[in-house]
């Protein structure tokens, strides 16, 4: 049960910055889209590290799985790739 407001709260807003960020294609001159993208992954960073905080505590460290470990590393992963890359 305490997955869901932990993936409802950090992990589903993380994904939604984190497609956001992807799916932004600045142009060459325009530097305001380029630091949008990099505002919005390091949002997505932000929550997903939020998440990975709150998972390791000792009271969801007993009832969740260590599954819940790997979406948002992977999350986070792909959004700090797109951070650097932008």
């Amino acid at each position: 049960m305490l997955g869901l407001p932990l993936a409802l709260f950090c992990y589903l807003p993380a994904a939604y910055f984190c497609y956001g960020a992807l799916v932004l294609r600045p142009d060459f001159p325009d530097d305001r889209m380029r630091d949008d993208a990099r505002l919005m992954a390091g949002i997505s960073v932000g929550l997903c590290f939020v998440g990975l905080l709150l998972t390791a505590l000792p009271l969801f460290h007993r009832t969740l799985g260590r599954w819940w470990y790997a979406g948002p590393f992977l999350l986070a992963t792909l959004a700090f790739l797109r951070w650097q890359t932008v």
